[in-house]
């Protein structure tokens, strides 16, 4: 698929479905009912369906702003695209077995969808990284406010996949070890921080697209951005600070 424009459209279709995916499971829930915490819940389905879906929308306009080719822009939306839909696919298919999604190891089968699940982790790192890197290695377009909002935003998303990668890797050596009950409840005290710092990538270039309709003056936008930017590094760090205090 060659042309960009469609490839966005492509990708906004994705993340509305995978919206929608998490409020048909939200819907699912108040008829089912059920615990909404712990491994096995219709918790999973709705909210990684609600944030895979966000984070995809939010990534596919955020880049738009970065100085990158067009060509290259496309593969790594696709490639992302993809990988959202199989994220968020085997955690619903899981969720109606009845069994965890991630760290699950009881069966071949519950194994192959953790692990498939833990490499396509793997490469929404490796392709947020590429974004991230590219936001600071050329200065991003846009309104007043937001270079800033782009870079920070991707600089809060690297905390969100570092801690998501801790997750997954202290999980994991839990299993493997023969503690898989720990395991299903090693992640909890990094759950603040990964959630936190996962959407800055869309609120904080949402406020400036948004500050970029008002009447106010360039200086009392950049001022207002990066007020933005500072309460919500103060808010990672707090989440942070909680995560290595409860780890």
């Amino acid at each position: 698929m060659k042309n960009p424009r469609a490839v966005d459209r492509l990708c906004h279709a994705t993340g509305l479905f995978l919206i929608l995916s998490g409020l048909v499971h939200l819907v699912v829930f108040a008829v089912d009912g059920g615990p909404w915490y712990g491994p096995v819940s219709w918790r999973k389905p709705i909210t990684f369906g609600l944030s895979f879906g966000l984070t995809l929308i939010a990534i596919t306009w955020v880049t738009s702003y970065l100085r990158v080719s067009p060509r290259p822009r496309s593969v790594l939306l696709l490639v992302f695209a993809a990988d959202c839909v199989v994220e968020v696919g085997g955690i619903t298919l899981q969720a109606w077995r009845r069994v965890p999604s991630h760290l699950n190891m009881e069966t071949p089968f519950d194994t192959s969808v953790s692990m498939t699940l833990a490499v396509g982790g793997g490469v929404l790192v490796a392709l947020l990284t590429v974004f991230a890197i590219t936001s600071f290695r050329h200065r991003p377009a846009g309104p007043v406010g937001m270079p800033l909002a782009v870079r920070s935003g991707f600089a809060i998303l690297l905390v969100a996949l570092a801690s998501g990668a801790a997750m997954i890797a202290r999980g994991v050596v839990l299993t493997r070890t023969g503690h898989q009950e720990a395991a299903y409840h090693s992640t909890a005290p990094l759950k603040p921080l990964h959630g936190v710092s996962l959407h800055a990538v869309l609120v904080l270039p949402a406020l400036a697209w948004l500050l970029s309709r008002s009447p106010w003056s360039e200086r009392t936008r950049r001022r207002i951005v990066a007020t933005a930017v500072g309460c919500y590094a103060v808010a990672v760090a707090g989440t942070g600070v909680w995560a290595m205090l409860t780890y």
